[in-house]
This record gives structure tokens, C-alpha cells and sequence, in this order.
């Protein structure tokens, strides 16, 4: 498919001009965020691994009625999208004492939460991506008490539906960033899931050794990125046993091949 204009560049994603009116290219960077930004680096193969996990889990929550943006997978790195008018709020779903909630509240990590959390963040990099209350919300218009609701309601749909995907396959889902986004119809809007849930946005721990398998690695100056990315990959069902075959990174497989 012949580039096509771009649209927005993120930490993570390429957005560009889509096909057909109404629609957006999705490309997946291997580049790697942590700290709003303040830690940057690249994870070789991350964005091919993230384009097949969003794209697996988009594609089953499409099934158990769920509205997403996701059309379908092009290639290795992109996703033909809908294009939304994105709510600029980061909506964090807590199950699990972890990252910032700890260091907030001064609750032991990994202490399971007597029930789940919702959060919100107002998406603004510069002012370090802020925890706001839904009075904030509703009195600023960044969504109204209608949409709120619904991206609530979409959250928990997506917690339940995710911490029994990944429970399945030996995950602990901790928590998890979502984004939401407006389609209109004339005058009349309504509120679907979008952005991309991969372990860029999720934190996921092996259920049995706790080992995290997701960009707290990053973060935290594990190691084994690319080790925890394929791991989940693989655990999904989207890898062979033998990760060494797939071809995660252009670049490298193609000097494998001596081109």
C-alpha cells in the first residue's frame, strides 16, 4: 500500500491519511517510552508483536460486542482504523496495587484491590498526564456525564472480558490503559474503544513466578523486553513455540537472509 499523508505521530503509533473517508493507518513504532517521555529508547520488534496482540484482542471484544476502532490488519506494522474524535482522557483500570497507585497511596505492590479502579488522567504530556475526578471532567466538556458513563461501563466490559483472557493463559492482568474515541452520525455521537491494548499499556504479570511481561521492563531497567513482548505473543497463540522463526523485526530478518 503507497504511503499516504500522515496525520499524527505519537510515542508509539504513526497515524496516516486511511483509504477510504473516515478511516486512518495505524503503524506501530518499535520505539519505547517510559515517564512521559523522559526515558525513550527502542525495543527491536515491539511495534510488528503489538500490531498482532491489539489486533487479536480488538478482533475478540469486537465479537462479544464491544465498539472498537479496529477495521483489520494490513501488514506487519499497520491496521486500517476508524477515525475518532479521541476523548482526552486516559482511563486506567486497577485490579492490582501497582506503579503510580503504590507510590500515591503507599500500598504494597501487587496487593489485590478489594474491588476494581477506575481512574482518570487527563492525556497532557507537559503536565505529566494528571489524575483528574469526573467533576474535572464534566466541568472542562472534555465528556459529558452520558459518555462517561459508557466509557465506565466499556472499561469494566473490557476488564472482565481481559482478566479472563489472560487468567487462561497464566497472565495476572494488574491494570491497563484505555482510550476512547467519538464517531458521529450527523449530530448524534457515540463512544468506542481505541488506541491499542498491548503489554505497552498493560501491566502482566506470570501468575506463578510474578516475572512482569509487559513495559515495566522498560521502565525499570530489566531487561528482556523483547523476551516478555514474545512471551505473551506466544502465550496467545499469535507465535510458534519457536520464536527464533518468526519474523518480528524487518531489518534484522532481512540481513538473516543476506539481503
Amino acid at each position: 500500500m503507497a504511503r499516504r499523508r500522515q496525520i499524527y505521530e505519537g510515542k508509539a503509533k504513526i497515524l496516516y491519511e486511511g483509504p477510504e473517508p473516515g478511516t486512518l493507518i495505524q503503524y506501530f513504532k518499535d520505539d519505547a517510552t517510559a515517564f512521559n517521555a523522559q526515558k525513550k529508547g527502542t525495543i527491536s520488534g515491539k511495534g510488528v508483536l503489538n500490531n498482532r496482540i491489539s489486533e487479536h484482542v480488538f478482533t475478540l471484544l469486537g465479537n462479544i460486542g464491544v465498539p472498537t476502532h479496529f477495521l483489520r490488519r494490513l501488514n506487519m506494522r499497520e491496521q486500517l482504523i476508524r477515525q475518532v474524535e479521541i476523548v482526552p482522557i486516559e482511563v486506567v483500570v486497577r485490579n492490582v496495587a501497582a506503579g503510580s497507585m503504590s507510590k500515591r497511596l503507599g500500598i504494597e505492590e501487587g496487593t489485590q484491590l478489594p474491588r476494581t479502579i477506575i481512574e482518570y488522567c487527563l492525556k497532557d504530556d507537559a503536565l505529566g498526564d494528571p489524575l483528574v475526578t469526573e467533576e474535572h471532567i464534566l466541568c472542562f466538556g472534555w465528556a459529558a456525564q452520558e459518555e462517561l458513563h459508557d466509557i465506565a461501563d466499556l472499561a469494566i466490559r473490557v476488564n472482565d472480558f481481559l482478566s479472563g483472557l489472560f487468567a487462561g493463559i497464566g497472565i495476572r492482568l494488574v491494570d491497563f490503559k484505555l482510550e476512547f474515541g467519538r464517531i458521529w452520525d450527523n449530530d448524534y455521537s457515540r463512544i468506542i474503544l481505541a488506541d491499542e491494548i498491548s503489554p505497552d499499556n498493560c501491566r502482566l504479570w506470570d501468575m506463578t513466578t510474578g516475572e512482569k511481561l509487559d513495559k515495566d521492563r522498560f521502565r525499570r531497567d530489566l531487561g528482556g523486553e523483547v523476551e516478555a513482548y514474545q512471551e505473551v505473543a506466544r502465550r496467545l497463540g499469535l507465535l510458534p513455540e519457536d520464536a527464533d522463526s518468526a519474523v518480528l523485526d524487518l531489518e534484522t530478518h532481512r540481513k538473516r537472509r543476506g539481503k
